[in-house]
């Protein structure tokens, strides 16, 4: 195995914006990223949602909303299974087939809702190619706490520190790719 990278941290701390700057410093550099991210969705100032996108394809879709009909309840928020198994897990699945790198973002209780997500991070880690992952701070869970075991290198990101940790793991993740490549 290259390598898993574990980042951790508050909520708010800037962990999916490192994520997001570590994953254009990679493309910028001609490694092929993939996995999934989630964002934040608001209305008026408030968070209404989460967002799930495959990095490899585009696809975007629904993790969690406040007003969904169905789904398990994690807080406030209904999960969205159908898109988190068709883009989230098949994201993963893509990427441990196809990338260099692969970016988990985010492993926390409402992404082990789903029995396809939890499959996906195990064949990314399965995979033999460096991982990204951001796992929830305080979640025990038995992948989760298998991630964590078979972390690398782990961060616990703060607002003091994240400007470092995004230039160390570029640099790590890069090096672990295979360095730069040719354009």
């Amino acid at each position: 195995m290259k390598g898993v990278w574990v980042v951790t941290g508050p909520p708010g701390v800037g962990k999916s914006t490192l994520v997001s700057k570590v994953v254009l410093r990679l493309k910028s550099a001609g490694v092929i990223v993939g996995g999934c991210v989630t964002s934040e969705r608001r209305k008026k100032g408030a968070r209404i949602g989460f967002e799930l996108r495959d990095l490899t394809n585009g696809t975007q879709g629904e993790l969690a909303s406040l007003d969904a009909p169905f789904g398990p309840k994690v807080g406030r928020y209904r999960v969205n299974l159908k898109d988190l198994a068709s883009i989230g897990a098949r994201g993963l699945s893509d990427a441990a087939a196809r990338a260099e790198v692969i970016v988990i973002d985010e492993l926390g209780p409402m992404e082990l809702t789903s029995p396809e997500f939890r499959r996906g991070v195990k064949a990314s880690l399965d995979s033999g190619k460096p991982v990204l992952v951001v796992v929830h701070e305080r979640l025990d869970d038995e992948l989760l706490n298998g991630v964590r075991a078979s972390a690398t290198e782990s961060f616990e990101l703060t607002t003091m520190n994240r400007d470092d940790v995004t230039d160390q793991l570029s640099s790590a993740l890069l090096a672990a790719a295979g360095g730069p490549k040719a354009s």
